[in-house]
C-alpha cells in the first residue's frame, strides 16, 4: 500500500508534469509570432520566453492560484477518502486532453483543461454540489470575453502604429520592431508564465489542505510550491511546441515584425490585467483572438476564418472533454478500488 505522503508526493509530481506540459504546449502562444516574423530563430525564442515564464512570479503575485485552489471546487465537501483521487483524476483529465490537442496541433486551452478536469472528477465523486459558482462565473465568463478584449486590442494597437510610423518607410518600420518584438514576446512570456504558473500552483495548494499537510496553502501559497510551478513551466517552454507554432505563427493570417508586435501587446495587456484580478483566462485564446485582430486590420478575408473556426470548435470542447475524461478516470478508481476491497 502507498502510504499517504507518498500519494501527496506523487500528485504533486503529475501535477508538476501537467505544468510542464503546459510549458511546452502553450509555449506556441508566446513564441509563434516572433519566430514566424524570423526575429529570433526557434531555439533562442524559445529560452527567451522560458525566462519571463520563470521570473513572473516576482511580478504577478499569486490572486489566480488562490481562484484555483479555494473557488472552484469545495474539495472539503468532497469524502475525506476521494479528496486526492479527484485531483488526481482531474490533472489525467487535463494532461490527455492536452496530449490530444498537442498531437494534432490545436491550440486549445491548458487552462480550461485543467479546470474543466478538476471539475469533472469532482462532479464524479460527489455531483454538481461541490462546484462554487463564485469562481466559475468569472472563469466562464472570460472564455467569451478574453479572445474578444484581445482581439479588439490587437485591431486598436495595430491602426495606432500604423497611424503613428505612416511617414516611415518599411524597411525602417521592420527594423524598429524587430526589436520592438523581443519587448512585447518578454511581456507575454510574463504574462503567460504569471496566469499559468498559477493554475498548477492552485492545484498544489488544494493537495496540501485536502491531506492536512497545510491548511493555510490555498490562503498564503508556499514559497516552494511558487518556484517549482513556475520552474517546471519554464522547462516545458524550452522544450518547445513546434506543431502549433505553425498554426498560430502562420495560419490564421500572415505576420510581420510590426503585426507580430501589436498581436503580442494586446495579448500581454490583456492577460496581466486579468491576472492582478486573480482570473485564470486562457492565453490561448488570448493570443490568437489578438491575432485575428490585427489580421483584420488589412482586410477581413486576410484572417483564415476556417483555421480560426476549427480552434474556436476546440475551445468549446475542451472543457467538457477534459471534464469527461477525468469523471471516466475517477470512475475506473472507484470500480478497481471497489473490486479490491
Amino acid at each position: 500500500m502507498t502510504s499517504p505522503l507518498t500519494f501527496v508526493v506523487i500528485i504533486i509530481i503529475v501535477a508538476l508534469v501537467f505544468d510542464y506540459i503546459n510549458g511546452f504546449h502553450d509555449a506556441a502562444n508566446s513564441i509563434a509570432t516572433v519566430v514566424s516574423t524570423r526575429v529570433l530563430s526557434p531555439g533562442a525564442a524559445v529560452v527567451w520566453a522560458a525566462f519571463f515564464n520563470f521570473i513572473a512570479f516576482l511580478v504577478l503575485g499569486e490572486a489566480v492560484a488562490k481562484t484555483i485552489g479555494k473557488d472552484m471546487v469545495d474539495i472539503k465537501a468532497i469524502p475525506q477518502d476521494w479528496q486526492l483521487w479527484v485531483v488526481l483524476c482531474g490533472l489525467t483529465g487535463a494532461i490527455v486532453w492536452n496530449l490530444i490537442t498537442w498531437y494534432y496541433g490545436i491550440p486549445s486551452s491548458s487552462s480550461h483543461a485543467l479546470v474543466g478536469g478538476y471539475a469533472g472528477a469532482a462532479v464524479a465523486a460527489s455531483g454538481f454540489g461541490v462546484i462554487l459558482p463564485s469562481g466559475w462565473t468569472k472563469t466562464v465568463i472570460f472564455i467569451v470575453m478574453s479572445p474578444l478584449i484581445g482581439a479588439l486590442l490587437g485591431f486598436f494597437i495595430m491602426v495606432a502604429v500604423m497611424w503613428i510610423f505612416r511617414r516611415w518607410s518599411p524597411h525602417r518600420v521592420d527594423k524598429f520592431f524587430r526589436k520592438g518584438q523581443l519587448v512585447s514576446a518578454a511581456l507575454f512570456s510574463l504574462g503567460h508564465g504569471g496566469n499559468d504558473a498559477q493554475k498548477t500552483m492552485g492545484i498544489i495548494a488544494g493537495v496540501l489542505v485536502a491531506s492536512n499537510i497545510d491548511a493555510e496553502a490555498t490562503k498564503d501559497i508556499p514559497l516552494w510550491v511558487v518556484l517549482v510551478c513556475h520552474a517546471a513551466i519554464g522547462l516545458g517552454t524550452l522544450s518547445g511546441g513546434w506543431r502549433i507554432v505553425h498554426t498560430l505563427g502562420s495560419r490564421i493570417t500572415k505576420l510581420k515584425p510590426v503585426s507580430g508586435f501589436s498581436a503580442e501587446t494586446a495579448a500581454a495587456i490583456s492577460i496581466i490585467g486579468v491576472t492582478f484580478g486573480g482570473i485564470p483566462v486562457s492565453t490561448t485564446h488570448t493570443i490568437t483572438g489578438a491575432i485575428v485582430g490585427v489580421g483584420a486590420t488589412r482586410r477581413l478575408s486576410a484572417v483564415k476564418w476556417g483555421v480560426a473556426g476549427r480552434i474556436v470548435w476546440a475551445w468549446v470542447l475542451t472543457i467538457p472533454l477534459a471534464a469527461g475524461i477525468a469523471a471516466l478516470s475517477f470512475l475506473i478508481y472507484r470500480l478497481v478500488s471497489g473490486l479490491a476491497g
